[in-house]
């Protein structure tokens, strides 16, 4: 289990480096530097991509890490993580029906749908930044006791 825990900042790190490729991106586009956009868009979704690899890895591995904050904070956390993994969970689609239009050409329907997927992919790779920082540097994460050590526990 230990050799997976570098992977939780390493998915911040991926996190935040597809949130600079995002507003990047955007930037790029508003000046109307489209190879530049398309780039940056496409080594966002590229970093996304890995990270989402990267998060199941550790998921499956180590399950689900606690938060040991308590009071108003606690709330602040929830108040962040809980429509962050809904919209986690709408960026997926989002993201790849958004790339697949602007690269079949159908810069229309790429533009209608990118006015949504935009604001909601870097709300989810910035809060997945704040979650990190919240869950392993701000406070002590309560990592779930591994299979073994929870069989030996009961078997005693």
């Amino acid at each position: 289990m230990d050799s997976y825990h570098s992977l939780a900042p390493l998915n911040a790190f991926l996190n935040g480096c597809a949130a600079v490729l995002l507003l990047a991106g955007f930037i790029f586009i508003k000046k109307r530097w489209v190879r530049a956009h398309r780039a940056c868009m496409i080594s966002a979704m590229g970093f996304s991509a890995v990270f989402l690899t990267s998060y199941l890895v550790f998921h499956y591995n180590v399950g689900n890490v606690r938060f040991s904050g308590e009071g108003w904070v606690r709330s602040l956390y929830f108040s962040i993580l809980i429509p962050h993994v809904i919209l986690a969970g709408v960026i997926v689609p989002l993201a790849i029906t958004t790339i697949w239009f602007a690269l079949r050409g159908n810069f229309r329907r790429h533009r209608g749908i990118a006015r949504w997927t935009w604001p909601l992919w870097m709300y989810v790779s910035v809060t997945g930044v704040i979650v990190y920082l919240m869950l392993y540097q701000m406070y002590t994460p309560i990592y779930p006791m591994p299979a073994t050590a929870y069989a030996q526990s009961v078997l005693k």
